[in-house]
């Protein structure tokens, strides 16, 4: 069913139908795989080839509202919120039916969100299948859900208080088109973990992972009707009942700045609780005695999925006495990186996920020359292609130089394969323009001392970072934003903990 190149399978027509013929169509509502009420539906493209993978049902209002009142109605009026068994097995039973799976969702993922083959092999896929969901069932029962405090109490009496951790109740799960799988897995897992239940609703460009969990939910779990909820809706006005409707507790959202901002002040009304992991601009930092090839290999990281990651270290930020050297071997790194045909092994750069979004970046690409930056490669659309990929939303991998550290271009997230390459004269210089920035997400140091590169880590303003290429990704490590990156943190106890509310309960205990 596919088109070979040497040994290698191809993003063929037909591996779009092979894709889109193992796909789920349907909504999970309720513990019903239902269409929309209406019936509507809407297209699901690959952005590789431009061409038809297939549709989803779109739900209406009437869809999201059955959903979100089947969430508030099984977490009140049954045992989920408090039996830690039941959760317990159900989430084994859900990484059991996502192994079972785990091939068909690679070549999904491939198709309709346009990841190369390589990326799933880590965190698209392999990385959060492996304990997205195992780290939050773990702590069901290693979890301190009880604390007991003594002392104080009236009238000469012992008092007793006992700080509870109860779940919020009714999640609306946000996620984006860019690593839908494990944005969705980090959600799910310490959600219902916690005792919540879950209205999710995917990014319209990649609905189907999602649709594909709802099912295995509906079919291969013993999650009870009401639980989770998949809703799927290229409607903005639908999805944005979610932060409207008082039946709904927090939202647990990731995706852009801009679209955090609009939750945050529409789900004010009814102070609902927010965890949003939003945008990045961050920083790598090539001290003059860093490993030049480590340097290009963390360069070359922005093009990893097109740069449609929003920890990617989209500035450079190298020593003046290598700074020439190194831009000019950037640029040949980038030169050389395997761009085209996400389902062949070698390619790092694949689409971008829309028209829209090519747009976009291109857009900047050229307002940065118009603001002075020194385009050194790339800057525009990508033409050498087969002719099975003519129609899809691929990007050069571009890198620009500039001494001016306040450009747009290194300032505002692009989500594209595009670096900009900024000087800096000392290690405060360097601390300074890593901070010169409305987000504080992640970013990178790299130094042959140790001490001098965590030195340099602890003084930038970000919610995670990385030093001579330490990883600081896993389902047990906090990460989120600061300032515009967001509010909160997804993984480890502290976004197990997001889930949840805190009750402290006083009892009076006589004397005797």
């Amino acid at each position: 069913m596919s088109d070979i190149v040497g040994e290698r399978v191809a993003l063929s027509p037909e591996v779009g139908r092979a894709a889109a013929e193992r796909a789920e169509f349907r909504l999970l509502i309720d513990g019903e795989l239902t269409g929309a009420a209406s019936g509507a539906a809407f297209d699901n493209h690959s952005p590789a080839t431009g061409l038809l993978l297939g549709s989803t049902a779109a739900a209406g209002e009437r869809d999201m509202l059955r959903a979100i009142a089947a969430a508030r109605r099984a977490f009140d009026d049954t045992d989920w919120s408090t039996n830690r068994a039941l959760r317990r097995r159900c989430l084994e039973q859900l990484q059991s039916a996502l192994e079972a799976e785990k091939e068909d969702l690679r070549t999904e993922l491939v198709a309709e969100v346009g990841c190369p083959t390589m990326t799933t092999r880590n965190a698209q896929l392999d990385w959060p299948l492996a304990d997205a969901l195992r780290y939050p069932t773990g702590l069901i029962d290693d979890f301190a859900w009880e604390r007991v405090l003594d002392g104080g109490g009236l009238f000469g009496d012992r008092n007793r208080r006992t700080v509870v951790q109860e779940p919020v109740g009714v999640v609306a799960a946000i996620c984006p088109s860019n690593f839908p799988i494990e944005v969705v897995l980090n959600k799910l897992g310490p959600a219902l973990a916690a005792g919540n239940t879950v209205v999710l609703k995917p990014d319209p460009n990649t609905p189907w992972n999602a649709t594909r969990i709802g099912r295995l939910i509906a079919e291969r779990t013993d999650i009870p009707p009401g639980v989770v909820n998949v809703v799927a809706t290229p409607s903005n006005e639908v999805a944005g009942l979610l932060a409207t409707d008082p039946r709904v507790d927090l939202i647990s959202f990731t995706g852009s700045t801009a679209v955090g901002r609009t939750l945050m002040r529409d789900g004010a009304d009814t102070m609902k609780r927010t965890f949003l992991e939003l945008g990045g601009k961050s920083a790598l930092i090539v001290l003059e005695d860093a490993n030049p090839v480590h340097a290009l290999q963390s360069a070359v990281g922005v093009c990893v999925h097109a740069g449609q990651a929003c920890a990617a270290t989209s500035r450079m930020l190298v020593h003046r006495s290598i700074f020439d050297d190194m831009t000019a071997a950037v640029a040949a790194a980038f030169a050389a990186v395997p761009v085209g045909d996400p389902a062949l092994p070698d390619t790092l750069v694949g689409p971008v996920i829309s028209a829209a979004q090519k747009k976009r970046v291109l857009d900047a690409c050229e307002r940065g020359v118009r603001d002075g930056a020194r385009l050194i490669i790339g800057g525009g659309a990508v033409e050498d292609l087969p002719s099975h990929l003519a129609d899809g939303h691929f990007v050069q991998p571009t890198v620009f130089a500039s001494e001016d550290p306040n450009l747009a271009l290194a300032q505002e997230e692009i989500f594209g394969p595009v670096l900009i390459v900024l000087p800096f004269s000392d290690d405060e210089d360097a601390v300074r323009i890593a901070n010169n920035s409305a987000f504080g997400l992640a970013g990178a140091v790299l130094s042959a001392s140790a001490e001098r590169s965590m030195a340099i880590a602890r003084r930038v303003r970000t919610g995670a970072i990385g030093v001579n290429g330490g990883m600081f990704y896993g389902a047990d490590a906090p990460f989120g934003g600061f300032k515009n990156s967001g509010v909160g943190r997804q993984c480890g106890i502290e976004g197990f903990q997001q889930y949840l509310e805190t009750k402290t309960i006083g009892s009076r205990i006589p004397r005797s």
